[in-house]
């Protein structure tokens, strides 16, 4: 598949088929996810195949809390898990809130793969800013978006979730997390049951400016 429209059709994709994922075709997708960049290039993530049904439901059902909160600040008018924003603690979780598809069926997503990252791997050059941290990220997140682009290109596709990291002190002995590791995703894998096509997103100019973050847009006749 091009390049571009790999990158303009890999959506979230929630559902999927009962079509299992060859194994193959798997390693095609972790072989090519493997050259995402890393600080130092020191590729501190680890990838975990989930497969024991009886311990992704106690991954999802840990999730699920934590999707359910999620929902509920944004019910109550919150920026979901925003730390500059945050919503109280004793935030009311309204009833009949949508469950999560991917969660909800977990047993039956085709492929279920855990990315977890060595700490002690990561270059973190914002860590002494009287703010919260979110360069050690950029060592690990492009390998799961790598993820998701090399498995569009082999016809599946993969939704991310990161509910699971506000319970890694339950999860983290489940799936044997050694100390110094954090978990940074529950990515599942599989053939869509639709295959989105059209992503809807900001246009260029609205995100690119030119010297200055208040600088005059980026545009074609600049």
């Amino acid at each position: 598949m091009e390049l571009s429209e790999a990158m303009r059709t890999t959506g979230a994709v929630r559902a999927f088929t009962s079509d299992p994922v060859p194994p193959e075709v798997l390693h095609r997708v972790l072989d090519d996810a493997r050259f995402a960049p890393s600080g130092g290039n020191q590729q501190g993530w680890h990838v975990t195949l989930v497969r024991d049904p009886a311990l992704r439901r106690r991954l999802a059902d840990m999730s699920a809390r934590t999707w359910e909160r999620y929902l509920a600040e944004q019910a109550a008018g919150f920026r979901a898990f925003n730390p500059l924003d945050p919503a109280p603690p004793d935030v009311e979780v309204p009833e009949g809130l949508r469950p999560h598809p991917m969660l909800e069926a977990i047993e039956d997503v085709p492929e279920v793969l855990l990315v977890t990252v060595d700490l002690r791997t990561l270059a973190v050059m914002d860590r002494d800013l009287d703010r919260f941290s979110i360069i050690g990220g950029a060592s690990l997140y492009p390998f799961v978006q790598n993820l998701l682009l090399a498995a569009r290109n082999q016809g599946l596709g993969g939704v991310v979730t990161t509910f699971l990291a506000a319970s890694e002190p339950e999860a983290g002995p489940l799936v044997g997390l050694p100390e110094g590791h954090a978990i940074a995703a529950l990515v599942g894998l599989g053939t869509p049951v639709h295959q989105v096509s059209r992503l809807r997103r900001h246009p260029v100019e609205a995100f690119t400016t030119v010297d200055r973050v208040d600088g005059p847009a980026f545009t074609l006749d600049a």
